[in-house]
């Protein structure tokens, strides 16, 4: 085993192991700037067995007086400020922006941010704070 950086050579290998888990998701374009690691696990014939790909997104937060303005006000300042922010990360190089709702809220602002275009996964996330001491990506 060894492991090292992705080479492009790797792709048509990848994009195997890729159709073989039967993932309902398309491969991304591995070779686009927005991933910022590209690590591969060779096997003892020199052929990917393995891949850690991560891509730059985004964590957004509102902050918002809720005294402020009427129900109606706030809606079209959160509708101006989505289409102002959407477009100001874009321009930035930010492909996709994830927002965790606390539960106190998540029915009610959760539609509103349907409304806006935001989509619930069902896949389930996993967060991992990276840099802090005890968070690793080794197994213990």
């Amino acid at each position: 085993m060894r492991i090292r950086e992705y080479r492009s050579e790797d792709l048509a290998r990848l994009r195997a192991m890729h159709a073989k888990q039967g993932f309902r998701y398309a491969l991304p374009d591995i070779d686009d700037g927005s991933f910022l690691l590209r690590t591969v696990v060779e096997n003892d014939a020199g052929k990917p067995a393995m891949a850690a790909l991560a891509r730059l997104t985004s964590e957004v937060y509102l902050l918002t007086d809720p005294e402020a303005g009427t129900p109606r006000e706030r809606w079209e300042w959160l509708r101006s400020l989505h289409r102002a922010a959407t477009q100001e990360a874009w321009r930035r190089g930010i492909d996709d922006a994830h927002c965790w709702l606390p539960p106190e809220i998540a029915k009610s602002f959760g539609r509103r941010l349907l409304r806006l275009g935001w989509s619930q996964p069902a896949w389930t996330c996993y967060w991992l704070p990276l840099g802090k001491p005890g968070s690793e990506w080794s197994a213990t």
